[in-house]
């Protein structure tokens, strides 16, 4: 009778440690899928605001504007943080006080590409920290999935909300 109490005990801990080995390779499963989507979340974000600062930058006639504008949309993924920083400067050089609807739109991506880099850092930092664990380390349950990388631009200033002229009815912005 004592050598099943040992054998249920041993099973037991096999079906324990399974499970906590299954949540565990489902926790980096979901963290790393996560950290993928911000990325390209991120990346959409990016891409809109500088197609809205090149729409901004034709109706204004600023050139250097409309030249950032375009090396950030046309930039290699190597030299897309170098050409976003870029447009963040030349962005950071204008003042966005019309309100005109591609005004709005560059003031409305603008506050999204903020927010979509502040939740894409969030993402890798928690998807680092699982990498690192021991654990996973040891059981090798990250391999399957590229190591995430910050995405490092100068961090643009969140630019305030442009309000819509009272007699026009403020256009819905774009799902995100």
């Amino acid at each position: 009778m004592p050598a099943m109490w040992w054998v249920l005990g041993v099973v037991a801990a096999v079906v324990l440690l399974a499970a906590y080995l299954g949540w565990t390779a489902h926790r980096v499963e979901r963290v790393h899928v996560r950290a993928q989507s911000a990325e390209r979340a991120l990346d959409a974000h990016l891409m809109r605001r500088a197609a809205a600062a090149a729409v901004v930058a034709e109706q204004a006639d600023i050139v250097e504007l409309y030249a950032a504008a375009r090396l950030a949309l046309d930039a290699d993924p190597d030299e897309r943080e170098s050409a976003e920083n870029d447009l963040t400067r030349q962005l950071q050089a204008i003042t966005l006080s019309g309100t005109d609807p591609a005004t709005r739109t560059l003031v409305a991506s603008s506050r999204r590409v903020v927010l979509a880099r502040q939740v894409h850092t969030d993402l890798v930092r928690d998807a680092l920290t699982a990498r690192h664990r021991p654990l996973v380390r040891a059981l090798r349950l990250a391999r399957r999935y590229p190591r995430p990388q910050y995405f490092d631009i100068e961090e643009p200033p969140m630019p305030p909300a442009v309000p819509a002229p009272a007699s026009v009815p403020a256009a819905p912005l774009e799902p995100v």
